[in-house]
């Protein structure tokens, strides 16, 4: 999984841990909805200032977007 496909599961997972949709996360960080899902599809690569806007909403740091998740390990 490369860091743009990481990005978008993250953004994804947080904004659904809080529990906004699209639209609502979109009007709080001043981006648009289409923007937005772009970004949770891996279709854009997205810029520090929008990084800085979306982790102040979703109340994380910065770095919560690029943590790749473990890997499950195979049973034996």
């Amino acid at each position: 999984m490369d860091l743009r496909e990481t990005f978008a599961t993250n953004l994804r997972r947080l904004r659904n841990a809080r529990g906004w949709s699209q639209d609502e996360l979109a009007l709080e960080a001043e981006i648009s909805r289409s923007y937005l899902s772009q970004l949770e599809k891996g279709v854009y690569y997205v810029s520090i200032k929008v990084i800085g806007r979306l982790a102040d909403k979703l109340d994380v740091e910065p770095d919560e977007f690029l943590k790749r998740m473990a890997k499950k390990g195979r049973a034996k």
